[in-house]
């Protein structure tokens, strides 16, 4: 389970990237920035997302992806672990979170249209 004490500290570190906020999720928690969650924090370990743009990078740092059992199967999810000599280096952390946040912004789904109503009544 992740402690309040280390998401408030990755909070504080993130601080140059704005306002980032953490959510308790799972046991864990979420970290979000304009309202896309980029990063989780799971067993006091960051993870930052991933995607098909900054999946290579991750792994020439060996950031190993996160896993979790389900079901007697070990499921993995588009977040990397965040090396523990970049929560030593703000620039670093930094530097991969950006990467994570860009990953949230190009994951970002589309907001849906809501259907128009047909007006009813006689016509005029």
């Amino acid at each position: 389970m992740a402690r309040r004490e280390f998401a408030d500290y990755l909070v504080e570190l993130l601080a140059p990237l704005g306002a980032v906020t953490a959510k308790r999720m799972f046991g864990g928690f979420g970290l979000y920035l304009d309202g896309l969650m980029f990063a989780l924090i799971a067993d006091d370990v960051l993870y930052v997302k991933a995607d098909a743009a900054n999946r290579a990078a991750f792994e020439a740092r060996a950031m190993p992806p996160f896993l979790y059992e389900r079901g007697g199967k070990t499921v993995t999810i588009a977040y990397h672990a965040v090396p523990a000599e970049a929560l030593e280096d703000r620039n670093d952390l930094v530097s991969l979170a950006r990467l994570g946040f860009a990953a949230a912004l190009r994951g970002r789904r589309p907001a849906t249209a809501k259907p128009r109503r047909k007006k009813t009544g006689a016509p005029g």
